[in-house]
């Protein structure tokens, strides 16, 4: 058997593979991702991997409705600052 891929090679092989066309991410849940992870890794925790490897600043995580969405970092849209827009339609 093929040796198999690492956790950062494995994310973001499944980013590339499971992003829907017009899209750059994913939906962790909704692509199956979560479930492909444990499997692959027989019942690792996803959430742990991805946020580690997200400290790293190998990938992007943006909460969405229903979970988490995962961008390459290259990918990943623009983080709003709501605490910046709040104090900017406040004057100050």
């Amino acid at each position: 058997m093929a040796e198999k891929l690492s956790h950062e090679e494995f994310v973001k092989k499944a980013i590339v593979s499971l992003r829907k066309e017009g899209y750059k991410g994913i939906h962790t849940v909704y692509s199956g991702f979560n479930t492909a992870f444990k499997k692959y890794f027989d019942g690792e925790d996803p959430i742990k991997v991805t946020n580690q490897l997200a400290s790293e600043g190998k990938i992007v995580i943006r909460p969405v409705k229903g979970g988490v969405m995962l961008y390459l970092p290259e990918d990943a849209p623009a983080m709003k600052d709501a605490g910046e827009d709040a104090l900017k339609k406040m004057g100050l």
